[in-house]
């Protein structure tokens, strides 16, 4: 550890030096332990290997709570080892006992800037100048050299589902599914990717439809097509007419609970999915649904 320029034992006399203010420049991850304990003997490993892979990315700090009782004491360490991540002089995040080492390194990732961010800002600017193909391209090759990115595979699975239009609407949208399904569990709860599904089911259903006034007219001339009226629904789910969506699957609902099997009511929580839990619609929406259903 003495040869690391990334690691270093540290005492309640140059803490806040070493931790607190380094914290400022780049993250540190404090190991409180002790030499008698078994499981920090078995996390030590994976934290020097992985301060000396990250290259001074982040620092690590060890503290060794038999010397350093009052500074245990101060940060509330009950159990070791205990591990806490300071940025900008605060802690950031933390975990206690044994650790896999992904689940360490997704608590470094979250806070340590990784070239691949650079990437995501380079395609979105590129995105916004209308380079769609371009930053595709750019972010799929990122992808392949960081698999372990989620924000890189987000932000690729976006454009994808942003641009999938035309001939390459399967692929793409297929792309961007496998983009979602290879996710951390943690990074694929998120609200943002369960909207990014939900786009990605909306183009499925609308891949091989007609344009939308197409199917206003079918629906003109027979309100009994739940065909149209479902691929209707997508279209204006698509096009960000989120309340006009939600009439239609639930009027599929009222019209025929069987119709692909539940489709009128799992489009319609999709809608939900979409907008955000938040929005005002939702708690609407829910409301009549239920009553629909009742």
């Amino acid at each position: 550890m003495a040869d690391s320029p990334h690691i270093a034992d540290v005492s309640r006399a140059d803490f806040a030096a070493r931790v607190v203010a380094r914290s400022h420049q780049v993250p540190v991850l404090v190991d409180f332990w002790a030499p008698w304990c078994g499981p920090c003997r078995m996390l030590t490993p994976v934290l020097t290997r992985l301060a000396d892979e990250y290259g001074g990315k982040f620092f690590l700090a060890k503290v060794n709570t038999d010397d350093e009782q009052e500074l245990a004491m101060e940060y509330g360490i009950r159990g070791i080892p205990a591990v806490k991540l300071f940025r900008d002089g605060r802690v950031a995040g933390e975990f206690v006992g044994v650790q896999p080492e992904s689940a360490v390194r997704a608590l470094i990732d979250r806070f340590v800037p990784r070239e691949a961010d650079a990437v995501i800002e380079r395609a979105q600017a590129l995105a916004r100048a209308g380079n769609i193909t371009e930053a595709i391209a750019l972010l799929r090759e990122t992808a392949n050299r960081d698999p372990r990115h989620d924000k890189v595979k987000i932000e690729l699975a976006r454009l994808l589902s942003s641009s999938a239009d035309g001939k390459d609407v399967k692929a793409r949208v297929e792309e961007a599914q496998r983009l979602l399904d290879s996710l951390s569990v943690r990074t694929g709860a998120d609200p943002d990717v369960e909207a990014l599904r939900a786009r990605l089911d909306f183009l499925r259903i609308v891949a091989d439809a007609p344009p939308i006034d197409a199917l206003k007219r079918s629906l003109q001339a027979n309100s009994g097509d739940l065909d149209a009226r479902y691929a209707l629904a997508a279209r204006l789910a698509l096009q960000g007419k989120y309340e006009d969506a939600m009439e239609e699957f639930l009027e599929l609902v009222r019209r025929d609970r069987r119709f692909r099997d539940d489709a009128g009511r799992k489009g319609l929580l999709a809608v939900f999915n979409l907008v955000g839990s938040r929005d005002p619609r939702v708690a609407k929406y829910r409301a009549v649904l239920a009553r629909a259903l009742n």
